[in-house]
Order: structure tokens, then C-alpha cells, then sequence
């Protein structure tokens, strides 16, 4: 089962056991969150649109880390006049989707053998 969230104004297709970088929360690392603006729930065989989110759906997650990514140059310049270069590194959080529940009692949740999330549970 899947699903797509809307964290900080940005759309994410989700499923247990993964790994995201999202804009920085203000949530503590080792807190989790329970994602309630839902859009969509999807599975092989039916699927749940929101209008504008499905009814009783949620996505728990699990706060990872805090880090900043890579930095990026930005330059500006006029011929003759001046040039200048200023860095930026964007701050974002790690969440380790840990349960996709659909709010019609079908819930996803992740495998403790799960190879990608297995460090974070730890």
C-alpha cells in the first residue's frame, strides 16, 4: 500500500519503509509524527482519492535526523561593474515512514527485517 502526503506545502508518494528528505521540521529527532493530510491511498487493486484529503487516513513517521544538504553556488555578475558569489546549504529532516493506515482499517506497516529501514530501527 502507498500514499501521497502533503508535507510543509509539497506532495511525497510514501510507502512503509521509506527513507525521505523533507524541509526541515521542528519536531525533535527520535520523535514521531502522524502525517494526516492524506491524498491518496493506492494499492494493486483499488485506490482512495481525497477531496482534498481521504477521511481517517494517516501515515506515521519517524524522525531520523536533522542535517543540511549540499552546498550550492550562486553567482551574479555585471561586465564591468561587479561580481559576487554567495553559498546556500538547505536545511531538511529525515523520516523513516514506519505505518500507512487507510482510515478503513487496512494499515501497512513496516517490516523489522525491511533491509532499507533496518539501521534506523536500530
Amino acid at each position: 500500500m502507498y500514499g501521497v502526503v502533503q508535507i510543509g506545502g509539497h506532495q511525497y508518494k510514501v510507502q512503509a519503509g521509506d527513507v525521505l528528505d523533507v524541509q526541515k521540521l521542528k519536531d525533535e529527532a527520535g520523535s514521531t509524527l502522524e502525517l494526516d493530510q492524506v491524498l491518496f491511498i493506492g494499492d494493486g487493486e483499488k485506490s482512495l482519492v481525497g477531496a482534498p484529503t481521504v477521511k481517517g487516513a494517516k501515515v506515521t513517521a519517524k524522525v531520523i535526523r536533522h542535517d543540511k544538504s549540499r552546498k550550492i553556488l550562486v553567482s551574479v555578475r555585471k561586465p564591468g561593474k561587479y561580481a559576487k558569489t554567495n553559498g546556500h546549504r538547505q536545511q531538511f529532516s529525515s523520516l523513516l515512514i514506519t505505518e500507512v493506515n487507510d482510515g478503513a482499517g487496512n494499515t501497512d506497516k513496516i517490516d523489522a527485517k525491511s533491509k532499507k529501514a533496518e539501521k534506523y530501527l536500530k
